[in-house]
């Protein structure tokens, strides 16, 4: 197993290999928001792969060390399995965030022991729009942790989620980026489908209100 932090260039690499993002400028998907897409992210793949996750949980180390945390939390759910591997890593404790209190039982939110004052290294497989990601800040601040930064496999890298990171003044860290994902993409598709991406990620309203309209 690999416990060398894998780079940009190579994860974004693998994760094209292993189907964990898939490219379809031809056939977009459609996100949650409405919002088409052509291209879709899967980190859950990266269960599968030992090598691959051990490379994944050792770079979130070396950025995670220089905030000397307290403990680890993951984002339920494709967040927790990598919150639980560099915890193990780092031999610390380990909680995680449900995307909302639990409607039984003690009404969690947060599942896992946390005490107040802890610095927390906040794990997440993907960021999108960012709205997840600082809805568990949120939630873990309440309760009284301190969030030195948040970490993730994958960010599409849009303006909505550094504008969203910046407002609740947390640093966001990631393994890999779209423009990485471009790059590893460019010798396995057409020009025409590299640029439809280009102008996706440059502006994904307006590409998705454009393939709408056509």
């Amino acid at each position: 197993m690999s416990t060398e932090p894998v780079n940009a260039s190579t994860l974004a690499a693998r994760l094209l290999d292993i189907g964990a993002v898939v490219l379809q400028p031809n056939a977009p998907f459609t996100w949650a928001s409405g919002l088409r897409s052509p291209v879709y992210c899967d980190n859950r793949m990266t269960l599968g792969h030992p090598e691959l996750r051990s490379g994944i949980a050792a770079a979130f180390e070396s950025i995670s060390a220089t905030y000397t945390p307290d403990r680890i939390a993951g984002t339920a759910t494709a967040g927790i399995p990598h919150a639980a591997w560099l915890a193990g890593r780092m031999d610390l404790p380990m909680c995680y965030v449900r995307s909302r209190a639990k409607a039984h039982g003690r009404g969690n939110q947060i599942e896992g022991p946390l005490v107040s004052g802890d610095c927390v290294v906040l794990v997440e497989d993907l960021v999108s729009t960012g709205g997840s990601s600082i809805a568990a800040v949120d939630a873990l601040r309440e309760a009284g942790a301190r969030v030195a930064a948040v970490v993730a496999i994958f960010s599409y890298g849009l303006p909505a989620a550094r504008e969203a990171f910046e407002r609740a003044d947390v640093p966001l860290h990631t393994l890999t980026t779209f423009p990485d994902l471009l790059r590893a993409a460019a010798s396995r598709m057409s020009r025409v489908d590299v640029d439809s991406l280009r102008a996706w990620h440059a502006d994904p309203a307006g590409w998705s209100e454009a393939l709408e309209a056509g």
